[in-house]
């Protein structure tokens, strides 16, 4: 017989956490879901990927920040208690949903998503539904258990609210992430005040709102939000270590298909090149086993896969330029023969890498749902969307930035072989834009 979860533990358990500085645990269920050896992967991925190229600090992982998101969730509902449109019955979804949120991430994740077409929410949702002894501990609680967690987290559940309290504009997984990455990377523009935002939240029917009174607070919160995506998550220097990593991976799935002999074989990774991973295989991974095949692949035949490895552990990485594509990619038929006639693979060393955010949009019928905007609830009780409140929001609203870099290996380029192919790529490359 399943071993029953339910209830509070005998005595609360406690996270020294440097971001939230406690982190509470009173929950059986909590504490079970944490233990699994699932959740506990999370602690051999980072959160932020190859940002530890960049910024030295960034080695926090998946498992921190899913604790972080727990604790969010569990202030708010505090909240929340006794407010009209809470129900109580509600908060052991809530604190299970945002706790498991992330435990589908993998090594590397998005780099690893592009190449391999794979999708953490996919693997989320087979963690949480499939034999694995997370789904052991959510069945204990109900048989459809399960199932209502993976709908929150997937944002298809009936229950709106506690999927806003998840994933909207404004919910525990960015308040989380801004702050833990600001604090381990060393920068300033993740803070804002959370415990003010937490005070003026409350619970409608759909969504969390906002008190008129806190929308200062909120303001702060989407320019910190901004500030962190241009000046840290689409750092040139990331993207670049995340341009190497998705060639690597890359050059060994095509390796591999040609049937090239590796000397140190990434058997954890055959079942991936085939399509055909199964939830056992990718439950085997992490970054340790990733990085111990770049380490070993430096001493690869291959040259390319040896060289862009070497690239990778040792922080040798590619430089780029700004590019407009309109302009420039009437140019990129050329560069590309230019590259391959100087004896150098355009596929794996001339890449372009675009990058794009939207701060904050109202709600457009027909978009994803998580677009839902942010309420403020004035004092006569009427909801009013932010942006038709703040000047502020009003002037980034809806406009979605983007620009675009290419990338290439400049210890090559400033090499002296073939010099009038150099001489011409050069060229093309430092054009006036």
């Amino acid at each position: 017989m399943t071993e029953s979860y339910r209830g509070l533990l005998d005595e609360e358990k406690v996270f020294k956490d440097p971001v939230h500085r406690y982190i509470h645990v009173r929950d059986k269920l909590i504490w079970a879901l944490i233990g699994t050896k699932e959740f506990q992967r999370l602690r051999r991925v980072r959160q932020l990927g190859t940002s530890y190229v960049t910024f030295h600090g960034a080695e926090h992982t998946r498992f921190t920040h899913s604790l972080g998101v727990y604790e969010i969730t569990r202030r708010m509902i505090e909240v929340f208690q006794g407010r009209p449109h809470w129900n109580e019955k509600d908060r052991q979804l809530a604190l299970v949903s945002a706790l498991l949120h992330d435990v589908g991430h993998g090594p590397f994740s998005h780099s690893f998503e592009k190449v391999f077409h794979s999708d953490h929410e996919a693997w989320t949702r087979a963690i949480i539904l499939g034999d694995t002894e997370v789904n052991q501990v959510l069945t204990s609680i109900g048989p459809d258990f399960a199932k209502e967690v993976a709908e929150v987290i997937e944002k298809t559940s009936s229950n709106k609210l506690v999927t806003s309290m998840i994933s909207s504009q404004i919910d525990a997984d960015r308040m989380d992430y801004l702050q833990r990455d600001a604090y381990y990377i060393g920068v300033s523009y993740g803070h804002f005040d959370m415990e003010r935002i937490l005070r003026v939240m409350r619970p409608t029917e759909d969504q969390v709102v906002i008190k008129q009174s806190g929308m200062h607070a909120v303001e702060d919160y989407i320019m910190s939000r901004y500030q962190m995506y241009w000046q840290v998550y689409f750092h040139p220097v990331t993207r670049s270590a995340e341009v190497i990593l998705s060639k690597i991976f890359q050059r060994a799935k095509f390796l591999y298909k040609e049937g090239y002999r590796f000397q140190q074989p990434p058997q954890h990774l055959f079942s991936f090149f085939e399509g055909k991973p199964t939830l056992t295989d990718y439950l085997k991974l992490d970054e340790s086993i990733v990085l111990y095949y770049f380490q070993m692949w430096q001493e690869e035949d291959d040259e390319i896969l040896k060289d862009l490895c070497h690239r990778f552990i040792n922080r040798k990485l590619f430089k780029y330029v700004e590019i407009n594509p309109n302009n420039q990619m009437a140019d990129w038929a050329r560069l590309r023969e230019l590259f391959t006639q100087a004896g150098l693979d355009p596929d794996y060393y001339l890449v372009v890498d675009s990058s794009s955010d939207l701060p904050y949009d109202f709600y457009r019928p027909g978009e994803e749902e998580e677009r839902v905007p942010i309420h403020l609830v004035k004092p006569n009780g009427k909801l009013r969307e932010l942006s038709r409140e703040s000047d502020l929001v009003e002037s980034i609203s809806g406009k979605k930035r983007t620009d675009h870099k290419l990338y290439y290996p400049s210890d090559w380029l400033a090499s002296k072989e073939n010099k009038v192919e150099k001489e011409e790529i050069r060229n093309l490359l430092f054009q006036e834009r």
